[in-house]
């Protein structure tokens, strides 16, 4: 059986292991021995390694045939070091993984002014946490021209699931902008955010790039209305930008200067992906409006 690897795995990884404990011997590097027994149960085998700590990587080289690379870059800088270092360490051994499968976001494309973007798109982030991952991804596609390692890299928008959603933003009140200021988002379903990198794993193409988003073409007061009737909440506000960015934080505010509608053809025709949750108003409709 072959020997797959997670790094980060948390939520999205948890949602694909029902079937990659089928296929695979599964490891799953962890910071916190508190997890260990909670991973075993769930049929992986834990490995002590620290993205911040260079020297315990070094116990990952040749180890896995693919690796799942969930984990986000450092919370600072302009370059993502933690892949730096892991990418040095795996290239320390003869043994090179054959696949390897990486969640980027799709904040590399900076704003878009609402255009529809193909992955061919060149990127522009404009956040410095966006950089990151930009630099993430071309540190990747150099290894796997180097070594001739397969790397596919999923561009995900906001994810969101039963769990995952942006409610006590509207218990809070905080405001939104209105129709004519307001800008287009994107999302993907935590489940079919799963799919789409089980899907890489058994057709993703050497260095390609996948848009992993869903059909949804919302503007953010949309979205957010959606969320509002659907579980018995106030809709947000609307207020003029220049009003809103006297009330709400720079993090808050990074989200609100990015427009841009992602096509997701290459995640049909290339990965055969079949969304579950094809936009966001269907699954809103399947949850539980009481939760």
């Amino acid at each position: 059986m072959q020997r797959l690897l997670i790094i980060g795995c948390g939520d999205i990884a948890r949602r694909a292991l029902p079937w990659l404990v089928k296929h695979y011997r599964v490891y799953a590097a962890i910071r916190s021995p508190a997890r260990i027994d909670e991973l075993r149960a769930l049929g992986v085998t834990p490995l002590g390694a620290d993205l911040d700590r260079p020297r315990s990587l070094r116990r990952l080289a040749g180890l896995a045939n693919v690796i799942l690379h969930f984990a986000p870059p450092p919370a600072g800088g302009e370059i993502d070091t933690r892949m730096r270092d892991l990418l040095a360490a795996l290239s320390c051994k003869k043994i090179l993984p054959r696949r390897l499968v990486y969640i980027s976001t799709s904040g590399v494309y900076g704003d878009c002014a609402g255009e529809r973007v193909v992955e061919e798109r060149p990127g522009r982030p404009q956040t410095a946490r966006a950089r990151r991952r930009a630099d993430a991804e071309a540190r990747l596609r150099r290894f796997g021209r180097r070594l001739g390692v397969n790397v596919s890299i999923l561009r995900a928008p906001g994810i969101y699931a039963a769990d995952r959603l942006p409610l006590e933003r509207l218990r809070q009140g905080l405001p939104l902008l209105p129709d004519s200021e307001d800008i287009y988002t994107n999302h993907i379903h935590a489940d079919d955010l799963a799919g789409i990198a089980l899907a890489a794993l058994r057709r993703g193409r050497p260095g390609r790039a996948y848009n992993a988003t869903d059909d949804s073409a919302l503007k953010m007061g949309e979205y957010f209305d959606l969320l509002a009737d659907r579980f018995g909440l106030p809709r947000a506000p609307r207020l003029p930008r220049e009003e809103i960015e006297r009330r709400l934080s720079p993090a808050m505010l990074s989200f609100m200067g990015e427009s841009r509608r992602l096509a997701n053809r290459r995640i049909k025709r290339e990965l055969g992906m079949r969304l579950r949750h094809p936009d966001v108003a269907a699954a809103l409709a399947a949850m539980d409006g009481g939760n």
